[in-house]
């Protein structure tokens, strides 16, 4: 095969709960969309996940799959055969296809590495941002691996004997940076998981922390939340005795959530390490050091080494003291992101037009009294209501108070007096009923926790929202459904889009 030809490398299939992903048709579509595009991509090398023999006919160094699957499989083909294709039931392009463990049966054992430049491109991350359009975040080989190492083994306070589990899709930046580059470049021994933190039942998650005894843990607070709504029974199932750290990624954790996490999770003895990061910053920029930096539940406490914060006000003036504004760094780090692939402009105007001379984060902040940052949510998701600059986390910490809410998401919805009104998506504890009584008391428990200018317009009932793979909130399709508009942008990142039409069907058209 020609060293320079363009390929993609994909399994076969995996299973996500009880629902099968079929990774060999989505890879298809790609390289078909690649035609179309005139940007043929040449070769496709598939390993067989699902549908693998024994390791002595497959050459495959991995166990055999767990779980087979009956839709990917068909009898046994001849040994010749059998060892340069897979099974029929798997699309194949013979001119295109080709099997991994054939190429790795016939490969040498000694595989000498490729010398790069500091500055050579490692990889390139497409993120949809709050626009739709995908942005391909570009990182380089040393400093995002001397960063991804260096925060991984001091946030988690790695030691040779851990074990180390985080829960996100590899396929995301904390995947890539805190499952892939930066346990690896500490020779660290981690747990891998394609899961689902309910399935086969909603103590799967701390079954596997006994199972292979896990001693640092690093979820979401979607996550967390989502297992709030069981209560504390299904983790008691299990003794958890092996956990040293508890982490969380990937959005702000209300305090209620944090608390549950601590409490009940880490029974009082774990410290938790809110970090706050993006795709953007490569690694850890905001966070906690584990028994060193004391803990306020639901704040990213102080900067990692090196990074340098500022709060600014709309004028572009550093405030100082206990603040709230924009989120921003004043110089760089390791593992900053070094453009917007092929679009270096968009990479200047996105995150250093709107204050020269520093990278904006996109993220409002405060600082207390006594210096610890506290992230309020992505700039683009604070309200302006009849004048007031409202935080719709800040919102959405009040409504995930009340103990009938599991999970509350909100968004702004254009109104003609007051500018933008509150749209708010509550997710409720298994067994709770949506009612007119919740819902008064809903809106009640925000005006007592922010004020009545913070009271709810609309609150709808969302048994499911829209989240990425990893668990984010997509917080603009949401918008699209508060305004009825059905124009979504890029929605290939959902985790499930069935949730999108429930939403549509059930949206509320009069203020409640």
């Amino acid at each position: 095969m020609d060293s320079q030809c363009c390929l993609l490398i994909t399994a076969d299939g995996f299973y996500r709960g009880d629902k099968l992903i079929n990774l060999k048709l989505i890879a298809d579509e790609a390289l078909k969309k690649c035609r179309d595009k005139s940007f043929p991509v040449e070769k496709c090398i598939m390993l067989k996940h699902l549908t693998k023999e024994d390791e002595a006919s497959s050459g495959s160094l991995s166990p055999p799959a767990k779980r087979a699957c009956p839709d990917l499989q068909q009898e046994k083909q001849k040994e010749r055969v059998r060892k340069v294709r897979p099974p029929p039931q798997v699309p194949w392009n013979p001119e295109v296809d080709m099997c991994w463990h054939s190429l790795i049966g016939g490969a040498s054992e000694e595989c000498e590495p490729v010398w790069c430049d500091s500055e050579d491109p490692l990889f390139i991350l497409y993120t949809s941002g709050s626009t739709g359009k995908p942005k391909g975040v570009l990182h380089t080989v040393s400093g995002y691996m001397l960063y991804t190492a260096s925060t991984f083994k001091m946030v988690f306070d790695y030691h040779s004997d851990d074990v180390y589990w985080c829960t996100a899709d590899i396929g995301w930046i904390t995947g890539h940076s805190y499952i892939t580059y930066g346990p690896l470049a500490n020779g660290a021994t981690s747990v891998l998981f394609e899961g689902l933190p309910t399935y086969p039942d909603v103590s799967r998650m701390w079954e596997i922390v006994d199972k292979y005894h896990v001693s640092k843990f690093y979820t979401a607070p979607t996550a967390i939340r989502l297992l709030m709504k069981y209560g504390s029974d299904p983790v008691h199932k299990y003794k958890r005795t092996s956990l040293k750290i508890l982490g969380t990624v990937g959005e702000p954790i209300n305090p209620e959530a944090w608390q549950w996490y601590y409490n009940v999770v880490g029974e009082k003895r774990c410290p938790v390490v809110d970090t706050f990061w993006q795709t953007e910053t490569g690694g850890h920029v905001m966070t906690p050091l584990p028994a060193a930096t004391p803990m306020k539940p639901g704040s990213a406490t102080f900067p990692f080494f090196g990074v340098v914060p500022a709060i600014l006000n709309e004028s572009g003036e550093e405030l100082e003291g206990p603040s709230e504004g924009y989120l921003v760094f004043k110089q760089p780090w390791p593992g900053v992101m070094r453009t917007v692939y092929g679009n270096h402009l968009r990479f200047e105007t996105t995150y250093f037009k709107k204050f020269p001379g520093y990278y904006v984060t996109g993220d409002g902040c405060r600082r207390d009294k006594d210096g610890y940052y506290w992230i309020t949510g992505r700039i683009d998701d604070m309200l302006n209501v009849s004048g007031h600059l409202l935080s719709t986390a800040e919102v959405e910490s009040a409504l995930v108070e009340h103990e009938a809410v599991a999970e509350a998401a909100v968004v702004g919805r254009p109104h003609p007096v007051k500018g933008e009104s509150l749209y708010c998506f509550v997710t409720l504890n298994d067994g709770i009923n949506y009612n007119q009584k919740l819902e008064a008391e809903l809106k009640k428990q925000v005006r007592e926790k922010i004020g009545a200018i913070a009271t709810p317009d609309y609150i709808q009932n969302a048994p499911g929202l829209p989240k990425t793979r990893s668990g984010k909130i997509m917080r603009r399709v949401l918008r699209k459904i508060a305004c009825n508009e059905r124009d979504l942008g890029d929605v290939s990142t959902l985790a499930d889009s069935s949730v999108i039409e429930h939403l549509f069907e059930n949206r509320c058209y009069t203020a409640v």
